[in-house]
């Protein structure tokens, strides 16, 4: 099924991510596994968005889900999770399309200190509903093709995209972003090899 899970705003500060906004839509999973799905796709967006150059885009796939990440070149970037067949194009179209919403109507000098629950940005969750269907969203963005002539990099793991001699193992131990609870799934998950293969 063609789903959008999350749509992520964060701001790259030399080495790492500072959130600004994130919408999630996690209605298909489990009502006991939302919460420790939710801290994983924030913790993939961070990780993700923490080792993406400025100016490029990847796709980073991770089991049954994609990651898309662009960073623009002021640092701002944007992360939409989705199922595998979503299309790319329309995944990072509406990251693009956010994004420059986003700095219209939140002034850059506050990204570097900026606290996610003081920022008013309600077209995160606008969004992430509006695009749920990629033929309609589709229509919208049909104006946009110049983003197919710009280079996505596809990355088959999460692992590929991590710094040589990084482990997701140890990230997802030294996370603070991550409650113990959601450490004990992630390795449940992992030894099962299933469900958030996003870790």
């Amino acid at each position: 099924m063609v789903k959008l899970f999350a749509l992520c705003i964060l701001y790259k500060n030399s080495d790492s991510a500072i959130w600004l906004k994130s919408a999630y839509d996690l209605q298909s999973f489990g009502f006991f596994q939302r919460g420790s799905i939710q801290e994983f796709m924030a913790f993939s967006s961070k990780t993700i968005v923490e080792r993406t150059q400025n100016a490029t885009r990847q796709s980073v796939k991770q089991g049954d889900y994609i990651c898309h990440a662009y960073v623009r070149a002021d640092g701002l970037g944007g992360v939409v999770i989705s199922s595998q067949d979503y299309p790319h194009r329309v995944a990072h179209t509406l990251i693009t399309k956010v994004l420059n919403e986003f700095a219209d109507k939140i002034p850059s000098s506050s990204w570097p200190n900026a606290v996610e629950s003081s920022i008013n940005f309600p077209q995160a969750n606008v969004y992430l509903a509006k695009y749920q269907n990629p033929k309609e969203a589709d229509a919208m963005t049909k104006i946009q093709e110049d983003l197919d002539e710009t280079k996505i990099i596809l990355h088959n793991t999460i692992e590929a995209v991590l710094q040589r001699g990084e482990k997701l193992d140890d990230l997802v131990s030294k996370s603070e972003g991550l409650s113990m609870q959601s450490k004990a799934f992630y390795k449940t998950a992992r030894k099962t090899n299933s469900c958030c293969n996003l870790g």
